[in-house]
């Protein structure tokens, strides 16, 4: 191997694991859904995209991923099991931090 493909080889492992770290923390937030209103949550970063997770004792934990720019398909989790949300998310252009969905006339926060 050369020694530019080493120093690649490194650069891409470096980059891989600062992402890993950012995702694998979650911070404390404050969430909003149109279901349960204000509370305490935990924010989750799952990747570089923009997909995160929002969880909260008592709470649904709802999952959004981006599907592109802008737009993500949702799904929480109730107890042990998964529900896949309707519709489409839409990144809110008043608050980056809210995603609305159109279709159900949802949304969905995280500060």
């Amino acid at each position: 191997m050369t020694l530019g493909k080493t120093g690649l080889a490194c650069g891409l492992c470096m980059t891989a694991l600062i992402s890993f770290s950012i995702a694998a923390e979650a911070k404390p937030a404050r969430c909003f859904t149109t279901d349960d209103g204000y509370y305490p949550c935990n924010y989750k970063a799952l990747d570089g995209e923009g997909s995160f997770r929002v969880s909260a004792p008592g709470y649904p934990t709802i999952t959004l991923e981006i599907d592109q720019p802008g737009f993500a398909f949702g799904y929480a989790r109730f107890g042990s099991r998964n529900r896949s949300l309707p519709g489409q998310f839409v990144r809110s252009r008043d608050d980056g931090a809210c995603w609305n969905n159109p279709q159900t006339n949802t949304k969905v926060c995280a500060w």
